[in-house]
């Protein structure tokens, strides 16, 4: 699974002028499942990929060999990874080519999907709790 941050993944979605480098400030983007228009900058003024309402983004880098994507479907937000340092990133499948990514999480990301993502394999392991009594 990649680790890299797909943070220029919506130049193609972008709404508005660009500057010499790339997005202008009022940069967005509409979400490919919800519909929200999103800005292209999180709240904590960093680069985002994917909606903060609803997680979900679009496969537009590919992250196997690098460079633009062809895909373009629908990266649908399935876990949460927790790196050594701390950060959470989101782990994202695409429904067209099943690709496996990671970003980011953002400081305005919608925290109760992020919890119900995170807290999932707790409320349903594989196994019965009940084995956790013998030990």
């Amino acid at each position: 699974m990649s680790t890299h941050h797909h943070d220029h993944a919506h130049r193609s979605e972008s709404t508005h002028a660009r500057t010499a480098t790339g997005f202008g400030s009022t940069d967005t983007f509409t979400c490919v499942h919800c519909g929200l228009t999103v800005s292209a900058l999180a709240a904590d003024g960093r680069r985002r990929d994917h909606c903060p309402s609803c997680l979900h983004s679009r496969h537009v880098v590919d992250h196997v060999e690098g460079g633009p994507s062809e895909c373009r479907g629908r990266m649908t937000p399935i876990s949460i990874a927790v790196l050594r340092t701390g950060d959470w990133m989101v782990v994202h499948r695409c429904v067209r080519c099943d690709e496996l990514t990671s970003t980011p999480v953002r400081a305005d990301d919608n925290r109760l999907i992020l919890m119900r993502m995170a807290v999932r394999p707790l409320a349903q392991p594989p196994f019965p709790l009940e084995a956790f009594g013998d030990i």
